[in-house]
């Protein structure tokens, strides 16, 4: 049967739909062959897929704030730390290895212990290479130095005797003004082993012993005064640390006593 085509032989053939679907694998009628577009979605108005929208980032200041404090709490313990063990270090050292660092000290024993030595007790006023004398030769009777304050001079032969025991002797100058001289006491009274007293012609306001030590400042404030008594009392004993400081001298005066009046240690 022929199809007559209107219009003459420029006219397309009109196709006629036989009903049936196109084979699996091939394009229908009308479909160019090898075409991958998409048409569309409904969605989208037939124009594909939309791009993704790129999240916008908000720029935030750092928080100084919590850095800061975390570094400053990370300084002062690592400070605590370093301290801790910086002490824990200088209290495990000898005892007088702690009194050579105090600054300014003298230690006699090292620069001048032939100054330190003495044959045996001898009564009336005696002679020492230094003021206020630091150890050697003194007298039978000592100083009581149970933490006891004198407030007028005392005999340099009873105090010498003290500081074998393990005493420390704090001296000042008679004119040191009043506040000074309390600040002194209050590191000496009820403090076994030292004493205090004052003492004429001194070079420097405040001056320190123990037996073959000394150490002179300016004033009570000085924080070596502190360390000088916590490294030599009782460690710079030559009798050791039983012996007594109690049932000594207690009367002030620069006369010494006579020797058969005292008891000997």
């Amino acid at each position: 049967m022929s199809i007559s085509t209107p219009g003459g032989p420029e006219r397309r053939p009109t196709v006629v739909s036989t009903g049936k679907k196109p084979a699996a694998g091939r394009p229908a009628a009308g479909a160019k062959a090898g075409s991958g577009k998409s048409t569309g979605s409904p969605r989208t108005g037939g124009k594909g897929p939309r791009k993704p929208v790129a999240p916008v980032k908000v720029s935030q200041g750092r928080a100084w704030g919590p850095i800061a404090l975390f570094v400053a709490v990370g300084v002062l313990a690592a400070g605590i730390i370093g301290y801790g063990a910086w002490a824990s270090f200088q209290g495990s050292k000898p005892w007088d290895k702690r009194a050579d660092a105090i600054e300014g000290i003298v230690n006699i024993r090292k620069s001048d212990p032939d100054s330190l030595k003495y044959e045996s007790h001898k009564s009336g006023p005696l002679t020492w290479n230094y003021s206020p004398p630091v150890g050697g030769v003194h007298n039978a009777a000592w100083q009581n130095c149970m933490g006891d304050v004198y407030d007028a001079p005392i005999a340099n032969e009873h105090a010498v005797h003290s500081l074998e025991h393990g005493a420390v002797w704090i001296t000042y100058r008679p004119d040191l003004p009043k506040d000074q001289v309390d600040k002194l006491a209050g590191k000496v009274r009820g403090v076994e082993k030292t004493f205090m007293s004052p003492y004429e012609g001194l070079d420097k306001p405040i001056s320190l012993q123990a037996w073959g030590y000394q150490l002179k400042v300016d004033n009570a404030d000085d924080s070596r005064i502190d360390e000088f008594i916590k490294d030599l009392r009782v460690n710079a004993s030559v009798e050791g640390p039983t012996a007594l400081c109690n049932t000594g001298i207690t009367a002030t005066g620069t006369t010494p006593r006579e020797l058969q009046q005292q008891p000997t240690q």
